[in-house]
């Protein structure tokens, strides 16, 4: 099971819970299936999971992150527990955690490697 480490805090890293690593593990396959910039996944408050990766248009610009919360919403989510984000960035894009609060004002926010270590929690 991956191991977190509380980016801000800087403590030591422990286990991330099960449920937690799923999530993981679904963005960084969404990621590797279209082998997109980013994946993400989350999980609303009645346990269901929602996986989305970047969406890159002439029209439409997503991050994986956004991309993820609003297929949750279209089926019906009204609130969020955790959300993951599989990037080679250093940190989490502001706008795709806005809209993360906007469902789960206290809904933890892993960012994770390409190999899916997680690597902070926002």
């Amino acid at each position: 099971m991956p191991a977190v480490a509380d980016n801000v805090e800087g403590t030591m890293p422990h286990e991330l819970d099960p449920e937690d690593a799923k999530i993981v593990t679904l963005a960084r396959s969404a990621r590797a299936r279209v082998g997109a910039a980013e994946g993400a996944a989350v999980r609303d408050t009645d346990g269901r999971t929602y996986a989305a990766c970047t969406v890159s248009l002439s029209s439409l610009r997503l991050t994986a992150l956004q991309a993820a919360v609003a297929n949750a919403v279209a089926s019906g989510a009204e609130g969020l527990e955790a959300a993951a984000v599989v990037t080679d960035a250093t940190e989490v894009d502001a706008d795709s955690v806005a809209v993360v609060r906007d469902l789960g004002a206290s809904a933890p926010v892993f960012r994770a490697d390409r190999h899916g270590e997680v690597v902070a929690r926002v």
